[in-house]
């Protein structure tokens, strides 16, 4: 009878706590606070399980990539950008070897900088194909049209259902009020537009998609959607709740009209070509030789992508199976998983609560009978295995099954256990932490303990000096080096540059081959963090400079490296995986940064700093205005300097002031009695020597609304 007593008051001592965990748990889970963590799990069962698909071999890519432009530049003379003809090639190509359709994610939407016959060349080669998906850029801020523009031909796709779909959804989320639209020869030779724009998940992974959004009324599909239209079509589309309807397909959507991609495998899982072998293969084609791409059929009735993966083009996105995945292989895992039918389906909500509250339930009562630590142990080793078999099992059947709000409810439930039975049964402090040490790792303990507002979730938005490095011409370098002697050498080179931005109080971000992303004034405040930064940029090229003619016996060229420096306002913290996390930034200001690094290759300067970081430096520092320039992917100018320590000023006084007469004369426009100047100065001066340049250049064709602003070609 006793036994009984005691049993009875287990199960509702059971009851009661298992209520409370999965209560806890579920709502953590709908107020959106375990989302990070939920994705970061997601990414881990996606990088493990992600296989080929049925279609997958149905999909080829081309990629414009590093070797491809060195190719482009060493061999043929074509700089960037590259002419649209040879865009043309491409296409010939393709339709040559009997491709199925062709999209391309590139954004052509300004007249081509070689005249109108390279644009009316690309428009002709498109007309000769047919199935051609084209690129348009949908925005909510961004863009040059609020209207589809008159003379461009309007999509004549349909949703039926569409209307009454987004009446009760939030429509804008796919509704978009401006487009950056391409060229008219494009345009109007397309035989679908498609949107480019990519949304990803706030902790910059691309986990989902819209198959289609709105604009003007119109319908554009996404890219790798708009492959398949540019092929087929005639299909009808229709949606309802929960779901895309394409001919015979079905997408699982959610509200906001996202579907989860079911990736396939790191890049190159979908067999890839680069630009320069098809070039190449064209060429040799038109020549009568063999081509250098050998198989005839490795492109016939083929969905071909041609894309960026170039790291200097800014195309490379994160994925949850691979941290570098170019954005055009997003595109085509799209049109991967609508053509197998298996895109990733998001788990019920009342499924959800109904297993998590059973889970729950069983763990407290299995917690609270078994209340030994050992029985501790053992029921918290089982109920945190339960929810991983779970969730990769779903896995396998297409389906999300969140996993953190299960884990999360039996952290909850053994902890209250655990917590009732010190009440109880005398269990203190001790045990409560040796019992979690079985179940959490100790890091993750002790910073829940010590510093738990560093676990923020979505992080925090904070003004940041911003610090991007790169060496020069440093794949060629690396090309004549085996793999110990580029270790060795990048190890030197990177330690030196760490220690000192460390020492001015930095944090590095990253490291990205030879590139260093660093920042100041986070986790810790830093004060004066742009003097910090710009003096950690000044120091890093005097500490280069001593150790270039040691690099030089080593390698045989010298190094050189380019810095650019932004602040501005960023968000800033927390992402990574229960045990590990990675403290980064996002923003505006840090593109900046990184565009001003490649600038500096127009003015042949090595430190490049912008406006906003100039302000906070006071005196402090030397700088020399540089320019005024707009940067890709940014319409508002940014005034430049080059700083520099102030003895080397004064020893170059003379040049930098009759730098600045010629640099205020060209922000007039009058660009004769400029160029005067900087001619006088240019063998020893490079940024006036590249003014000189484009001094002769603007003489020739003065634009009518001249504003002194440096327009860049290249980011």
């Amino acid at each position: 009878m006793a036994g009984r007593l005691i049993s009875g008051k287990k199960s509702i001592q059971g009851l009661i706590i298992g209520i409370s965990g999965a209560v806890l748990a579920l709502s953590l889970w709908s107020l959106g606070w375990l989302d990070i963590w939920e994705s970061k799990t997601w990414d881990l069962r996606a990088s493990i399980m992600a296989k080929p698909g049925k279609t997958t071999d149905n999909i080829r890519l081309i990629l414009l990539d590093q070797n491809s432009l060195d190719w482009a530049k060493n061999e043929n003379g074509w700089n960037w950008p590259w002419p649209r003809e040879i865009y043309s090639a491409i296409l010939h190509y393709c339709r040559r070897n009997g491709a199925k359709a062709v999209a391309f994610d590139v954004l052509f939407t300004e007249p081509s900088i070689y005249g109108i016959e390279d644009d009316a060349a690309l428009g002709r080669a498109i007309s000769e194909f047919g199935h051609f998906s084209g690129a348009v850029f949908l925005g909510k801020k961004s863009g040059s049209d609020t209207k589809w523009p008159a003379g461009t031909p309007a999509p004549e796709f349909k949703v039926i259902g569409l209307d009454k779909w987004l009446n009760p959804t939030n429509s804008k989320n796919i509704v978009f009020n401006r487009a950056t639209m391409p060229i008219q020869e494009l345009a109007l030779n397309a035989a679908v537009l498609s949107n480019v724009h990519l949304d990803p998940d706030p902790d910059g992974i691309y986990r989902g998609i819209k198959l289609f959004c709105v604009f003007d009324n119109k319908i554009l599909p996404t890219l790798g959607l708009g492959a398949f239209l540019a092929a087929n079509p005639d299909v009808q589309m229709q949606i309802k709740s929960g779901k895309l309807i394409v001919d015979d397909k079905i997408v699982p959507i959610d509200q906001q009209g996202n579907a989860v991609l079911n990736y396939r495998g790191i890049s190159g899982t979908h067999k890839a070509y680069s630009a320069a072998a098809v070039l190449q293969s064209e060429i040799r084609i038109l020549s009568g030789e063999t081509p250098t791409i050998r198989d005839e059929n490795a492109f016939r009735d083929k969905y071909v992508f041609f894309g960026f993966s170039a790291p200097g083009l800014y195309d490379l996105r994160s994925a949850p199976v691979d941290g570098v995945y170019p954005g055009v292989e997003i595109q085509a895992t799209l049109l991967d998983n609508f053509l197998s039918g298996d895109f990733m389906r998001r788990s019920l909500t009342w499924l959800t609560i109904t297993i998590v509250l059973s889970l729950a339930l069983a763990c407290a009562i299995s917690a609270s009978v078994f209340s030994s630590p050992g029985g501790s142990v053992t029921v918290g080793l089982i109920f945190f295995s339960i929810p991983v078999f779970l969730s990769f099992g779903s896995y396998l059947h297409g389906l999300w099954f969140p996993l953190v709000v299960q884990e999360t409810s039996a952290a909850f439930t053994i902890a209250l256990a655990l917590v009732f039975n010190y009440a109880t049964e005398g269990k203190h402090k001790r045990f409560i932490k040796n019992a979690f040490q079985q179940y959490l790792s100790p890091a993750v303990i002790e910073q829940l303990i010590q510093h738990p507002e560093r676990l923020k979730l979505g992080g925090e938005r904070r003004v940041l000096s911003i610090f991007f490095s790169d060496l020069q011409g440093f794949t060629s370098i690396s090309e004549g080096l085996d793999p110990e002697e580029l270790t060795a050498l990048l190890n030197d080179y990177l330690s030196a540059m760490t220690n000192i931005i460390h020492e001015e109080n930095g944090t590095v971000d990253k490291y990205e081959g030879d590139a260093i992303i660093a920042f100041w004034n986070a986790p810790l405040e830093v004060p004066e963090h742009a003097v910090r930064a710009v003096r950690a940029a000044i120091r890093c090229q005097e500490v280069l400079a001593e150790m270039r003619p040691g690099f030089k016996e080593r390698i045989g060229k010298e190094m050189f490296m380019r810095i650019g420096i932004n602040t501005g306002p960023v968000v800033v913290g927390n992402l990574g995986s229960h045990t590990r996390f990675d403290y980064t930034m996002i923003g505006d200001a840090v593109n900046i940064a990184a565009r001003l690094e490649g600038a500096n290759k127009q003015f042949g300067t090595y430190t490049m700093i912008s406006q906003s970081t100039r302000d906070m430096l006071g005196d402090i520092l030397t700088v020399r205005e540089l320019a005024r320039i707009a940067v890709v992917g940014r319409r508002e100018p940014v005034v430049v300097y080059e700083p520099m320590m102030a003895e080397e000023y004064e020893t170059r006084k003379d040049i930098l002031e009759a730098f600045s007469k010629g640099l205020q004369l060209f922000y007039k426009g009058e660009f004769s009695q400029a160029l005067e100047i900087f001619s006088t100065v240019q063998e020893l001066d490079p940024p006036a020597a590249a003014y000189a340049k484009k001094c002769r250049a603007m003489m020739e064709a003065l634009p009518d609304d001249w504003r002194g602003v440096w327009v860049m070609v290249g980011k």
